[in-house]
């Protein structure tokens, strides 16, 4: 129990990946790999009394010694051109280092492990709250981001091509004392998407990229910016299959490019998936981590097996994307893309997209992922209609700040909503859905900041017993004539279930 027991132990694992023999003798400088490197087997280190209570979670393959590429900037792009550092940086539990390859490519270098101290408030940092926190990092599958490219490639996503190194004990170029923490360490080496990345590197038609916040900026002001909810689903459902589901805004680029057949100014925007860390996660077996899993606690931190654990939770941190790029799409539309997904990520694909884990890590667990992820196809159709069901329960269409034209027709059986942009011209749909009583509650209308217009009509006597309509307007929106079962604001929405609050990045 000594992860629950003093102080914070420092460091979390050994200093160097590499047995403790080797890590006692200096690197050779013209060692270009090593042997026996493992990502932490700290977490290995525990009895099976502790892993019963706290989690098997993936113990081993962390402390499985694996054969390791040594990092050389010198020749780390894949042109074996230079990369030149740039600064520090990383995530919120992640410590990194920005590169600058040929051509104005940027890299990221960060730890294959976890540094989670700032998720704890300065006074627990030294506490035994700590090593818990950092043991919990042991749920998480410390290859698989090595097995998404060629299944993402396999199914039409965008993707980035990470690749593991061991960094050297004396790399001069991890200096200071965060950097110095990825000596003698793994690291994962990525091209970075974001917006000043080159956008034909994730998609070939992009003419730019962008993070979150700055498209969903564009999508609230301008009806000339859309996103593409084909491509969003596709991405949508292999996050589910893998089991990935740390899904938020601030995990995603998006790629602009211009609407085929529109006028030149008008663009879709593609989904380009960032940050693989949860793929193949691992909490609920053991007693704790599977208490606080359940549905009253962190569902969200959804356990990656044959079975689909608890789809709710699984694609929890995905709502804001899957609310504002998905809701045109039909239930037919959902279930054709499963199964297009499902012919895609053939057996053949599948067994050599995990053939690109470390074969020592692909003997403990090879066999099994392949097994779960097999099982997890045949079901993919389920996944697709339980994301369906989930937003078509209370749907919201949104406009932006420019003027929009909200036409409704009300039946006894459901609802059609079309919106349009007069300000685009006779091309002017932004979006036609049919909502059906079996299935919609609720149907929100935010019209935003633009002088709207909204347009309420209903077909037979008994046309308003379907889904309530919720309209916000503003004041210079032209409201619909009253009727039952709708409301009518004057204000845009201000809550927090408003269409355009910020995304949590």
């Amino acid at each position: 129990m000594e992860a629950l027991t003093g102080c914070a132990r420092e460091p979390y694992g050994p200093p160097d990946a590499r047995p403790p023999a080797q890590a006692a003798r200096p690197l050779p400088a013209g060692a270009d790999s090593v042997r026996g490197a493992a990502a932490n087997p700290h977490y290995a280190q525990h009895s099976a009394f502790y892993q019963a209570i706290f989690g098997r979670h993936y113990r081993q393959v962390w402390a499985t010694p694996v054969a390791m590429t040594v990092l050389n900037p010198a020749t780390g792009d894949p042109s074996g051109e230079p990369l030149r550092p740039r600064k520090a940086g990383g995530g919120f539990q992640t410590i990194g280092l920005s590169l600058r390859g040929p051509g104005g490519q940027e890299y990221a270098l960060r730890a294959l492990d976890k540094d989670p101290r700032k998720t704890l408030p300065p006074l627990l940092r030294r506490t035994f709250l700590l090593n818990a926190v950092r043991d919990a990092t042991s749920a998480t599958y410390p290859y698989g981001a090595l097995v998404v490219p060629p299944l993402a490639q396999a199914v039409g996503v965008p993707h980035t091509h990470p690749r593991l190194f061991y960094a050297r004990p004396n790399d001069p170029a991890l200096t200071g004392d965060s950097l110095a923490k990825l000596r003698g360490q793994l690291v994962w080496l990525e091209e970075k998407f974001g917006g000043d990345a080159r956008p034909t590197d994730a998609v070939p038609a992009a003419t730019a990229l962008m993070s979150s916040a700055a498209f969903y900026k564009r999508l609230f002001a301008d009806p000339r910016h859309r996103p593409d909810p084909a491509a969003l689903l596709r991405a949508r459902l292999l996050d589910a299959w893998l089991g990935d589901w740390d899904r938020h805004a601030g995990q995603w680029a998006w790629a602009q490019v211009p609407a085929p057949g529109a006028p030149a100014g008008r663009f879709y925007y593609q989904p380009v998936p960032k940050d693989r860390d949860m793929v193949f996660y691992r909490a609920a077996d053991g007693v704790f981590p599977w208490l606080f899993t359940r549905r009253f606690a962190l569902r969200k931190w959804n356990t990656f097996r044959p079975n689909y654990h608890d789809l709710g939770g699984l694609l929890q941190q995905g709502h804001y994307l899957d609310e504002h790029g998905l809701i045109s799409l039909t239930a037919a539309q959902f279930q054709a893309a499963a199964v297009a997904m499902q012919g895609q990520l053939t057996d053949a694909a599948l067994d050599s997209a995990l053939r690109q884990l470390p074969p020592a890590a692909y003997a403990l667990d090879g066999p099994y992922l392949a097994g779960a992820l097999r099982q997890r196809r045949a079901t993919l159709p389920h996944v697709a209609a339980v994301l369906y069901r989930r937003l078509s329960r209370r749907p919201t269409v949104g406009g932006t700040a420019q003027a929009e034209r909200f036409v409704v027709r009300r039946y006894p059986d459901s609802v059609t909503v079309a919106m349009y942009a007069p300000a685009l011209g006779p091309d002017s749909l932004l979006l036609a859905r049919t909502f059906f009583a079996r299935e919609t509650k609720v149907i929100t209308l935010e019209g935003l900041a633009g002088a709207d217009v909204f347009e309420v009509t209903e077909v037979g006597p008994r046309a308003a017993r379907g889904p309530r309509l919720a309209i916000y307007g503003n004041p210079r929106a032209r409201p619909p004539a009253p009727t039952r079962r709708l409301r009518y604001f004057t204000a845009p929405r201000r809550s927090a279930h408003a269409y355009t609050r910020p995304a949590e990045e």
